[in-house]
């Protein structure tokens, strides 16, 4: 992967960069394993050592699109969700939401809502990210809607008219393109998905969806390994 920082070694401000790690967490809001992974990915980021930084790139799982959901990936994505809820027993989903709404394979729209709140007020960018989440998989709501974006972001204390002007501007947009974009650069492909940066290297960090453990254990092990 491409070389982020050259410094001299010897210095000893250098040598303190150099220790410091990042942790990027790749998601979409509307990605259904990433809502599964959401009690355990909270335990992770808790624990992270004060030495690793952690932030959250979006992946964009699916362009925008006007078009409802073709019914062989309605039945996929059911499906998807029942094999969630077997392999993370703690994940719940509201399968009203296939009947009271017409999906569409768009996620876009979330994308942007949570780039949108984080423009706003960037400690909102969890709260949008949750809000959303929970709206899908809870409340049976479509958050490839506008109007239950626009929604949401009043639910948790945004301006409507502030967060209605972003959602769709060519800025928000370009920024949701530039965290694509980058995400490719990290060689993810798939969501959610972890990477770890240490000085000049950075590393996948095998997801567990039931135990934080393991994948602390990694991160300690490449950050050893990499000094």
């Amino acid at each position: 992967m491409n070389r982020i920082y050259s410094y001299n070694t010897t210095d000893m401000a250098a040598k303190q960069i150099l220790n410091m790690a990042h942790l990027y967490y790749i998601h979409d809001p509307m990605c259904s394993w990433c809502w599964g992974f959401r009690p355990v990915l909270e335990v992770l980021l808790s624990r992270l050592p004060d030495n690793i930084t952690s932030s959250r790139l979006l992946g964009g799982l699916a362009a925008d699109s006007s078009q409802p959901m073709p019914d062989d990936l309605r039945m996929r994505l059911q499906s998807t969700w029942r094999e969630i809820g077997k392999r993370i027993p703690s994940t719940r989903f509201n399968f009203d939401f296939w009947a009271r709404n017409t999906p569409r394979r768009s996620t876009y729209p979330a994308c942007r809502a949570v780039i949108a709140a984080r423009s706003i007020e960037p400690e909102m960018e969890d709260s949008m990210i949750v809000a959303i989440q929970q709206a899908y998989y809870l409340q049976a709501r479509n958050p490839s809607d506008d109007t239950t974006l626009i929604e949401l972001a009043m639910e948790i204390g945004l301006n409507e008219q502030q967060f209605s002007k972003l959602l769709n501007h060519s800025s928000t947009q370009q920024k949701l393109d530039s965290e694509i974009a980058q995400s490719l650069r990290l060689g993810v492909r798939s969501f959610p998905s972890l990477v770890l940066q240490h000085a000049e290297s950075y590393w996948p960090v095998a997801i567990d969806y039931l135990n934080a453990e393991p994948m602390l254990e990694l991160i300690h092990n490449l950050i050893n390994a990499d000094s």
